[in-house]
């Protein structure tokens, strides 16, 4: 068995919307069945019993060791503790080549597994070994590292429930939601409106009480100090018992209470010195409270436990805490709502002061504290006291975290209870924090949790805000290009910033930061990151999808223009239109229950996406009575078709009528292929709810020229003569540029063309068949790139679909575009038309226009 060209999945793809690893897998005939295996399936099983069943493909008597490898690498996952279910293997056109795909929560722990899953097919093979418990709990390990602690998690799921969009920017807590313009970031428990003002605020603990005593909030009295001496003298003068502690401090770290001697605050002072400036400030006596805030709302609030354990008079302290520590809610980071207990040098002095030691054995019922402080990160625990809190306590908790500036808050609390304002019990605040652990709030010891994440998330969006901005997403064989330009323009023209990507580059705001073949997730995702796009556009190619699915998880419109064969068939397995249309119809599944797939009823195959649609369909076609549109506008549903001179957009009885002579990229309605461009793009503007009015400045504005859709049907004068420049590189592509240039008035036709070496020879030989039909001359050229093909193979397939050709009087092959198109130029007369399939399109372009602007026109100087 070889595993090769694994990738990861991380949008919605082909084979479902969930994340997954995809691996092409080769099997020998001899481990194509399993069943044969002498002997293989009771190892497998011995090594890892935990693997579950093997189901054989569907309607197939047997499995494969590639169908092995997709259940072990999913059971893997799921027995170290990952949500995932869906795996799927599928045999490929060649003999013995599977696609495995499986899913996974977290993409290092999916690699992972699918390593491990490998290893043990070969140990179960006799190759090798694998100790099951020891990858599960590595699996384990790695998934607490890479997934969301619980405070970003509650967040995130709190997001998700609310159908927000999210993306981790970093390994860590840095998460987006939203997309655009409509963006926001949290970090942990902070969110982006917090400034660092206010943060840096809350770490001074001094600085703090102050504002806070400002505010007439009750805190405890004391200050910063330098020296031994100094501490002893202010314990003194506050009274004694006080609380030393880092001035700038966090999860509890240097902090010991209920100091009453010298020698406990000189041990106490050099702890907390270890982190830097050393407060010294009266102790409060009763319970410690975390009180949280979320904007002006108390949302949560705990009673904290110290770390500490029970005698039963018959096991010592250190038996004890082992004990507690087989608690499964206890782990050994923040990943788990509680985290274990640690015998350290800290819980072994929080002992020696009770008279113990690890092997003491206390007395029965005996409370035996480990910890002075109560955080949960030390080991301590959490009570819910939320609905127990007196107003008097919520407001004087809204008010100090206001007074440091902090939108998201926990308030530290010592106090006999919450049930009375502090005044009557001496209790106060002894600090605030910005970034807030939410593991007490959201699984407490005991007591009722709080979806504390909802809060905050609310606080992000209002009510019904989702974050999204308007996003379409193009795709087809031919048009997708010019059909993204057009409904980015008509954005444009209701005034938002647009964020586009298309094979051209990546434009935001009409401003070209990326160049290339941007079709891809990368790109769209790197849209949906910038702070200035309030609507995306995203031409959506076959091969990003196939390489790491879509950028998006869902989009408002779904256009697909058309399907057609030449569309690099027989490249990763995408061998038929019809396999090539599962592929496209990806983005239409993943349109939003709210939104709608716009299709052309014209493509038999591109019509029957419909169903697929979880929102509504807008049909398009240039015939009306279509059997699909008929039956669509029947049913009162949305079409756009044209009605002579003009495209009329229906619904209902309900009808918007725009005259192709106001849209110019139509030239009156005579390019065909323009037309249906348009409606797909009105489809998609009317999908988004734009305004008619604008829909109709919009076309009107819109110019086929070089600036606005470079490589798509250009047109130039050359000294009298027609030029129109086109990046067209399939058949179908070859018979919309016929159709349209057959409207436009010529004496002498002539075109210039070459071949991607990356598509099928019958696809190449068939572009000259069409234009050798249509083309009183041809010039062959070589291109720059021959992508994988020898050296003048594509040329041979080119002459070769030109024999016989019916029109074609004169054929002339020529290495070099730029060469070929200069010899093309220099035939034309006045009236002559020549069609240029352009392969480097801006260069091409730009040598082009420079030959138009240098050329005379007829009967004027040179």
């Amino acid at each position: 068995m070889d595993v090769s060209r694994t990738r990861a999945l991380r949008g919605p793809n082909l084979w479902s919307r969930h994340m997954a690893i995809e691996a092409i897998v080769t099997c020998p005939e001899a481990e194509r069945a399993v069943s044969q295996m002498a002997g293989f399936e009771a190892r497998l099983r011995a090594l890892f019993p935990g693997i579950g069943a093997l189901h054989p493909e569907s309607g197939g008597p047997d499995i494969s060791l590639a169908h092995v490898l997709q259940t072990a690498a999913l059971a893997l996952q799921a027995q170290a503790g990952c949500p995932v279910t869906f795996a799927r293997t599928t045999a490929t056109t060649d003999a013995g080549v599977y696609q495995v795909v499986v899913e996974y929560s977290e993409e290092a722990v999916g690699r992972k597994a699918f390593e491990y899953a490998e290893h043990l097919i070969h140990a179960a093979q006799g190759t090798g070994s694998f100790d099951a418990d020891a990858v599960i709990a590595e699996l384990r390990e790695l998934d607490e590292d890479e997934r969301l602690g619980p405070s970003t998690g509650s967040i995130v799921a709190a997001a998700v429930a609310r159908n927000i969009p999210y993306r981790r920017l970093t390994r860590g807590s840095l998460v987006q939601f939203g997309w655009g313009s409509k963006q926001r970031r949290i970090q942990a428990a902070e969110v982006d409106s917090t400034s660092a003002v206010a943060e840096s605020i809350g770490q001074d603990k001094d600085l703090t009480k102050r504002l806070l005593h400002a505010a007439g909030v009750p805190v405890p009295l004391g200050k910063p100090v330098d020296t031994l001496d100094e501490a002893w003298e202010v314990a003194l003068k506050v009274g004694l018992p006080v609380v030393v502690k880092p001035q700038d401090g966090n999860q509890g770290k240097g902090v010991t209470v209920n100091i009453t001697d010298r020698a406990q605050l000189d041990e106490a002072f050099r702890t907390a010195a270890e982190y830097g400036t050393v407060m010294v400030e009266r102790f409060l006596p009763g319970h410690d409270f975390r009180l949280l805030v979320v904007g002006d709302q108390l949302v949560a609030a705990a009673r904290r436990e110290p770390p500490q354990v029970l005698g039963d008079g018959q096991r010592t302290v250190r038996e004890l805490v082992d004990i507690v520590n087989q608690d499964p809610r206890r782990g050994e980071g923040h990943a788990t709502s509680l985290t274990k207990i640690r015998l350290d040098d800290i819980a072994v002095a929080r002992l020696t002061l009770q008279g113990l030691t690890p092997d003491s054995v206390p007395d029965k019922g005996q409370r035996v504290i480990l910890r002075n402080n109560a955080n949960l990160s030390t080991g301590g625990t959490a009570t819910d006291v939320t609905d127990d809190v007196h107003p008097e306590v919520a407001a004087r908790a809204i008010a100090a975290a206001q007074m440091v500036g902090l939108h998201i808050c926990g308030v530290d609390m010592v106090a006999e209870t919450v049930l009375r304002p502090l005044e009557e019990q001496g209790g106060g605040f002894v600090e605030v924090n910005a970034a807030p652990g939410l593991r007490m709030h959201l699984a407490p010891s005991y007591g009722k949790p709080r979806n504390v994440g909802q809060a905050m998330v609310d606080k992000l969006y209002a009510h019904g805000d989702d974050g999204r901005i308007p996003t379409v997403a193009v795709t087809g064989t031919n048009g997708k290009t010019t059909t993204a330009r057009l409904i980015a323009h008509l954005f444009t023209a209701q005034g938002l910033r647009v964020g586009m990507t298309n094979t051209d580059g990546v434009y935001v705001n009409g401003r070209q930061i990326d160049s290339g073949d941007c079709s891809g997730p990368k790109s769209a995702r790197n849209v949906l990151l910038h702070p200035e796009v309030d609507a995306a556009v995203f031409e959506t190619a076959r091969g990003g999808i196939l390489r790491e699915g879509l950028g998006f998880d869902r989009c408002q419109v779904a256009v697909v223009t058309n399907i057609g064969a030449g569309d690099h068939l027989g490249l990763n397995y995408i061998t038929t239109v019809e396999d090539l249309a599962v592929l496209k119809r990806v983005i239409v599944q993943n349109v939003a229950t709210t939104g709608y797939g716009v299709l052309n009823a014209a493509d038999p195959i591109v019509a029957a996406m419909a169903p697929s649609c979880p929102g509504k369909i807008i049909f398009f076609a240039a015939d009306r009575h279509h059997p699909v549109m008929a039956t669509h506008r029947a049913q009162g549903h949305r079409t756009v078709y044209v009605d002579g001179d003009s495209i009329v957009a229906s619904e209902g009885s309900w009808r918007e009528t725009i005259h192709l002579r106001d849209v110019p990229i139509t030239r009156n309605g005579k390019i065909g292929f323009q037309v249906e461009n348009v409606m797909a793009s009105v489809a998609a503007a009317w999908g988004v709810g734009m305004p008619w009015q604008t829909i109709r400045r919009g076309l009107s504005g819109f110019v086929n020229d070089s600036d606005n859709a470079p490589g798509r049907f250009n047109i130039m004068d050359y000294r009298g003569a027609t030029v129109i420049a086109d990046y067209g590189h399939n058949p179908d592509a070859m018979r919309a540029l016929v159709q349209a240039v057959d409207a436009l008035p010529a004496k002498r036709r002539s075109v210039v063309i070459s071949g991607a070496g990356d598509r099928r020879d019958e696809d190449i030989r068939e572009q000259t068949v069409i234009l050798g039909a249509a083309f009183d001359d041809v010039i062959l050229y070589q291109d720059a790139a021959q992508r994988g093909r020898a050296d003048g193979e594509v040329m041979n397939l080119l002459r070769e679909g030109l024999a016989g050709a019916p029109r074609t009087k004169h054929v002339e092959e020529i290495r070099g575009e730029f060469i070929a198109i200069d010899a093309a130029l220099e035939r034309l007369q006045p009236g002559d038309l020549c069609l240029v399939l352009v392969d480097q399109v801006e260069e091409a372009l730009a040598h082009l226009a420079q030959r138009c602007t240098e050329a005379p026109a007829p009967g004027t100087a040179a």
